[in-house]
């Protein structure tokens, strides 16, 4: 799944953060009550996976020993010798550990929903039971909202047991019965269902058990409503251009949602087969993740489809979508077909996505040396869509934006998000469909490489996107997060639905590409694609644990490389005297547990004497200037490039401290070529003068991603005390003499939250200065922008970026040129063309007084551009009227004239803005129950929701209001918020805001006065 990509705008300019895990917990038993907890304290690595009991003795949540028997819980009557010591451990785990394993005190013995003990207490199914086959047949009545079903499940037992518990969610079950072997269907047993719905769960109950061995299938005929969310079995709407309203059904089940649309066994290592059919209205057109095989008629106005049987997959990738959607289809070289749907009125938007979906899914089948298993390949479009898209197999689904190119109206940014997006989901139909992670834990074995082969792909089918220079931004996203101690490994333990979601984070997809970047820049393009298609081919169809990928590694060694006796690579010294790395084995499993199996990341201190370089490691965690010692070590690929070579250097730093000799003195020495690596560095004594120095000379000296990389790194040191704010802001001076993309948009990434502190704090003297002092630095590029549509997909990101920055900025030339445009666009009725780079400059200046802002959205709900909704979207919220900005935030939840998908970005807007800060943060608070109605808790949307409206708050009293609400309110519900991982994150985010401007204001403002004159 692609998470949306959180586009954090300010007021200043719309700067994209970046579009759209764990240690498994052990399984009880069957039918006992456990209690699972981590062998480790806090986030030191942890082994990848805890041993499964070894006897059916074990703990209950209250503490009382018991004994499996069958399905039912018995205490324990007889002592045993080891008690004490267990009981001690218990204690210890309990004392130590900071997550609560068990869900309440009561789950030792849980109640069904009418009252009867309920058999099984742990969240996560028993292994016991395995599905082999569903056949599922649903039919959806789009006018009452309400779909009923049946699954037949064919299963098998590895042990004799007369319960089964599958998972089932909002669902009425009215029948379930067992029929045995290939017995017919008049000798089916009924079965007893009991329901828990904490965990989701029903119990099915036979009158005798099923023995270990045999075939036996499940039938359950169920019923339940269209889903009001965007998870499920789901309703969307949309509208034609006549105006008439009309309703779609569509699926999204990743991660914890198909118990939404049939009982099902929803974990990822049950995989099974699926044969579909579709009851529908002859109007309609059914699909799903297979070809259509017959539809036959079953009554006078009412149809059945029945689509081929599916690969062995899991739960979570089956969909089906009923609609009026129209197709365009075309096949790939070996025979696939590809087909792209959406809503009549927009099929003709769907050429740039079939083609680049063609090209792709022809790449990724010669890249990965497996044929694409299924006969097609279907993307949808779907109106109503809470995330980027989803890479159910056979049948990709997509937010509309995410998938429809209209060559008249949309972005350079937009055919560069659009490419990536189909790239990262037809990579999943590899990583993540044909070999799935065991658990949630290991989500990022999914995301990562979803993300990372994004930029392998399209860099070879799409080179003129150049997306490589967009590569390492993704990285610096993560590590805004990762920098916090309320981030976590990128393998983590999670049990229950909201754990799950809130995997789906920047750690698990970005650091996740970004540590898999780094290992291939280590053992080569090569070795790196012979080890990943190994693991591939050797787990297909299958499920895979972190060290999976790794052993596939290890087994892999370049070709200048030998194969030593206990399995690792071992490299001749003559092959590359200079490369540092080369000089001992290569043990990839213990070096990437290093990045998997704990939180942060490295900041390597570099300190010059001579020819001598000492480096040193630590974790690098904001929140105090004093480093605290976790005691956190990663063996880090360590390269570098000098004033006297621009060969790329080479050293594997594996303990705390070490020495590199140069060959020469060198006037600078600059680490981490290219953003390769997941690590910051600061260089001591004149280091980073000398890099200063080199900036404001020759910055072409070094690559645009090595100057964008200092600029950030300079900013992170700033925020632990390494490096002033002065020698920070000073380095971004060379800015007036830069023209590359990215080291632009880290300089604006970095300054424009400075200012924006400043406006939620009564500090708008220095707040003018310092915007004035931004336009002044850029004035040169600005003025070199041209008003059209020219050049590459990066000049021209930057020109809309750069063009909206000073309009909003109140930079008088471009103000006064987009005032033209947008009164003769307005008197054109809208009918005029702009030109698309400049379009959302010119609407943000338009909407600035309330006849403009008016004919805006006039617009807005007759265009069938997702970028020219989005444009509008964007300077809609740039309105300095409350009433109007307080009337989005209304009708975008209400969802009836502004689609509720809008919300989330519109509170975010909103939240940006100098006016609507408190209306946004407002809004959040008092709508709260239902937003987690509406998202789901724990997911990606609520995270952005909750950030984004108070992760620029810098005062005493906002982050004890913040605290107060979460105490007060979140806390009151239980489950609904308390303990979500966005909140720390925005608590330790402002008291770090808090502290950073403590420190560094007044120094601003003095730097200020100072460059006044100079600049």
């Amino acid at each position: 799944m692609l998470c949306q990509p959180c586009s954090i705008h300010s007021q200043s300019g719309s700067l994209n953060m970046g579009p759209e895990a764990a240690v498994a917990l052990a399984r009880p038993d069957p039918g006992l009550a456990l209690l699972s907890f981590s062998t480790s304290v806090g986030d030191k690595p942890r082994p990848p996976s805890l041993p499964r009991p070894s006897s059916t003795f074990t703990f209950g949540c209250g503490g009382e020993a018991v004994w499996g028997a069958g399905n039912l819980m018995v205490p324990l009557k007889q002592p045993m010798a080891n008690m004490p010591f267990l009981l001690s451990l218990l204690l210890t785990v309990l004392a130590v550990s900071s997550t609560s394993w068990c869900q309440s005190s009561d789950t030792a013995s849980p109640k069904a929903s009418n009252g009867a003990p309920f058999p099984w207490n742990n969240i996560r199914l028993p292994e016991h039971i395995i599905p082999l086959h569903y056949d599922l047949m649903i039919h959806a009545n789009l006018s009452t909202l309400t779909f009923w079903g049946t699954t037949e499940v064919e299963i098998t037992a590895s042990q004799p047991s007369s319960t089964i518990i599958m998972h089932s969610h909002q669902l009425q079950i009215s029948k379930a019965t067992l029929r045995r072997g290939a017995e017919d269907r008049l000798s089916e047993e009924p079965l007893s269902v009991l329901e828990y719905p904490a965990h989701e769960q029903v119990a099915l109950l036979a009158p005798q058990p099923l023995l270990a061995g045999p075939l036996y299938t499940v039938i359950i005929s169920y019923a339940g409503n269209l889903s009001e969310s965007f998870h499920g079995f789901y309703k969307s709407t949309y509208r034609t251009q006549e105006g008439e309203m009309r309703i779609l059904a569509s699926t999204q089940f990743e991660p914890t949602a198909a118990r939404m649309a049939f009982p099902c066994f929803d974990e990822p290592a049950f995989k099974a087969s699926f044969s579909i059919k579709i009851r529908r209205d002859p109007r309609h057109l059914a699909i799903s993740n297979m070809p259509l095989v017959k539809s036959v008629n079953v009554a006078k106005g009412l149809k059945e489809d029945h689509f081929d049987v599916t690969v062995k997959m899991s739960t979570y990738l089956v969909a089906f979508i009923i609609s009026d959607f129209k197709s365009v289809s075309k096949m790939t070289k070996s025979g696939v077909k590809v087909s792209v749907y959406a809503v009549p009125d927009k099929i003709n938007q769907a050429d740039y996505a079939l083609d680049a979906a063609v090209t792709l899914l022809e790449f990724y089948e010669d890249y990965f040396s497996i044929p694409y298993p299924l006969p097609k390949q279907d993307l949808a479009a779907i109106p109503d869509f809470q995330s980027g898209a989803m890479e159910n197999w056979g049948l990709t689904t997509y937010r509309e934006s995410s998938l429809l190119y209209d060559k008249e109206k949309s972005s350079a940014s937009s055919k560069l998000g659009i490419t990536m997006t189909v790239s990262h989901e037809l990579a999943h139909q590899w990583f993540g469909n044909l070999v799935t992670m065991e658990w949630w834990n290991d989500l990022w074995l999914n995301e990562g490489f979803a993300k990372f082969m994004e930029f392998v792909s399209v860099s070879v089918t799409h080179p003129e996107l150049k997306v490589e220079e967009h590569f390492f931004g993704k990285c610096f996203d993560a590590m805004e997060i990762d920098a916090f101690n309320s981030s976590h490994p990128v393998s983590t333990p999670v049990e229950n639905p909201a754990q799950i979601r809130e995997m789906f984070d920047d750690v698990s997809y970005e650091k996740g590409a970004c540590i898999l970047n780094m290992l291939r820049d280590y053992l080569s393009a090569d070795t790196f694609k012979r080890g990943i298609v190994q693991y591939l081919q050797k787990y297909s169809y299958k499920n895979t644990k972190n060290e999976d990928l790794w052993n596939s590694m290890a087994h892999i060694c370049p070709t200048d490389v030998t194969q030593t006796m206990d399995g690792f690579c071992s490299r001749s010294h003559h092959s590359a005297p200079t490369s540092h790395w080369l000089q001992e084995s290569i043990d990839v499993k213990t070096m990437m547990n290093t990045w998997t199996l704990q939180k942060g990341f490295p900041l390597i201190t570099i300190t010059v004497r001579g020819r001598n370089v000492h480096l040193k490691q630590e974790h690098y965690m904001k929140g105090s200037e004093s480093i605290s010692e976790t005691g956190y070590l990663w063996h880090v690929p360590l390269t570098f490039i000098t004033s006297r070579s621009d060969t790329v250097e080479r050293f594997l730093l594996k303990t705390k401290t070490d020495v590199l000799i140069l060959p020469e003195a060198v006037e600078w020495i600059k680490f981490n070529v290219g953003m390769n690596g997941y690590y910051i560095v600061h260089y001591e004594d004149n280091g980073w003068d000398s890099l200063s120095g080199l900036l404001k000379t020759a910055h072409t000296t070094i690559s645009s991603n090595d100057r964008a990389s200092l600029i950030n790194n300079a900013f992170q040191l700033v925020s632990i005390g390494k490096l002033s704010i002065e020698k920070a802001l000073d380095l971004t001076l060379y800015l007036k003499n830069e023209t590359e993309i990215m080291p632009v948009f880290q300089g604006l990434n970095e300054l424009i939250p400075m200012y924006k502190l400043m406006e939620k704090r009564d500090m708008s003297e220095v707040e003018t200065q310092f915007k004035a002092f931004l336009l002044r630095l850029l004035k040169d590029l600005i003025d070199k922008q041209t008003w059209t549509d020219e050049g590459s997909v990066s000049e021209r990101m930057l020109r809309s970026q750069l063009l909206l920055l000073a309009c909003v900025r109140k930079y008088q030339p471009c103000v006064q040129r987009a005032e033209g445009y947008f009164r003769e666009w307005k008197a054109s009725n809208g009918n005029m063309s702009l030109h698309i780079d400049v379009t959302m400059a010119v609407f943000a200046v338009g909407a600035q007084n309330t006849e403009g802002w008016d004919f805006l959205y006039s617009k807005y709900q007759s265009s069938l551009s997702s970028t020219e909704k989005s444009q509008i979207e964007f300077a809609l919220c740039t309105s300095q009227d409350p009433e109007k900005l307080q009337w989005l935030l209304d009708q975008s939840f209400k969802g009836e004239i502004i689609k509720t998908q809008e919300f989330p970005h519109i509170l975010i807007l909103i939240g940006r803005n100098p006016v609507g800060y408190p209306l946004a943060w407002k809004f959040l608070r008092e709508n709260w129950n239902k937003l987690v109605q509406k998202f789901e808790l724990g997911s990606p949307t609520i995270a952005h929701m909750v950030m984004g409206t108070t992760d620029q708050f810098s005062t005493r009293a906002r982050l004890e209001e913040v605290k107060e609400h979460v105490k007060g309110f979140f806390m009151s519900l239980k489950e609904n918020g308390s303990q979500l991982r966005c909140v720390q994150q925005t608590i330790e985010t402002i008291e770090e805001n808090i502290r950073w401007m403590a420190k560094n204001f007044e120094k601003i403002r003095l730097w200020l006065q100072k460059q006044k004159l100079e600049i």
